[in-house]
């Protein structure tokens, strides 16, 4: 964490970081300085030349009060970083996390090895899976679907961003992974299918920023947790071409139960699950016979 040394933002900085620390924040430091630097207009990096006065000092105190009774820091700075993105993050759409980045690398890998590969990013969210595999493998088709509106929005308002900044584009569809007439037009013909679906198991105990500001359609996955992740196994054993590869995100508890229900129906070769960078189990690929 950066350290924040002179003027009124260090004092209210390390005030703001033992409040955080009371209130059960996880990261407590670290988040009292990104609320400073958002309340200022700066970076992190800027923090330590740095004074919040007046307007902003209210400000940053009001943030933190918010930080305190645990909204999500990114609903308050409105923005999360996704490998080398920044997205637009708010109510009504999962924030994506780290341990997805992991995900989103190894689909960049499977596209990378093709001339011109068909990708599809099913639960897309805010799009961060989507976004970030055509910004890094810029030759390939992606594609991004979204059964919830609110969280389309959000996907819809990331995807006009990046192509402002000259990122190639990305095609969002409207659309539910249980529905077998999803994407028929690409049945068959896609190279990589990808999914970070709800996975956690309904009635699980969960930290405040999700169970109280995560959207429920995000979350949960019914009594095992598996309900979306089996829909999924469906939708890409149907879009795949023979020889395609799925990647699916899953709960650190499912590092078997996720690769079983791929192996049961028959449609799999080669089905792995790799950890994450805290040796976790964290997402199953598999290759379509």
């Amino acid at each position: 964490m950066l350290p924040v040394r002179t003027g009124r933002a260090a004092a209210a900085v390390a005030a703001a970081a033992a409040t955080l620390a009371a209130a059960g924040v996880a990261s407590p430091r670290h988040d009292a300085e990104e609320l400073a630097a958002h309340a200022l207009g700066v970076t992190r990096s800027r923090l330590q030349l740095a004074e919040l006065t007046g307007p902003q000092l209210a400000r940053f105190e009001e943030l933190v009060e918010q930080r305190a009774s645990r909204v999500p820091l990114q609903h308050l700075t409105g923005i999360v970083g996704f490998r080398r993105l920044e997205l637009a993050v708010g109510p009504g759409v999962f924030v994506p996390r780290p341990e997805t980045e992991l995900l989103a690398g190894w689909a960049m890998a499977a596209a990378g090895e093709l001339p011109r590969p068909v990708v599809v990013d099913l639960c897309t969210g805010s799009a961060a899976v989507a976004l970030a595999v055509a910004q890094e493998v810029p030759r390939a088709s992606v594609h991004g679907v979204e059964r919830d509106r609110h969280a389309l929005a959000w996907a819809a308002r990331n995807v006009a961003a990046r192509a402002a900044a000259g990122d190639p584009p990305v095609t969002l569809h409207a659309g539910d992974v249980t529905d077998p007439a999803l994407l028929a037009e690409l049945a068959g013909a896609v190279d990589v299918v990808t999914a970070n679906p709800p996975y956690v198991p309904t009635g699980a105990s969960v930290e405040p920023e999700v169970a109280e500001h995560d959207p429920p359609t995000a979350l949960w996955g019914g009594p095992d947790g598996l309900d979306l992740v089996r829909a999924v196994e469906r939708a890409a054993a149907r879009l795949l071409r023979p020889g395609g590869l799925a990647g699916i995100e899953h709960a650190d508890a499912q590092g078997e139960s996720v690769p079983a229900a791929f192996a049961r129906t028959g449609h799999w070769l080669d089905i792995a699950d790799h950890p994450d960078l805290a040796g976790r189990p964290r997402y199953t690929t598999a290759c379509r016979r």
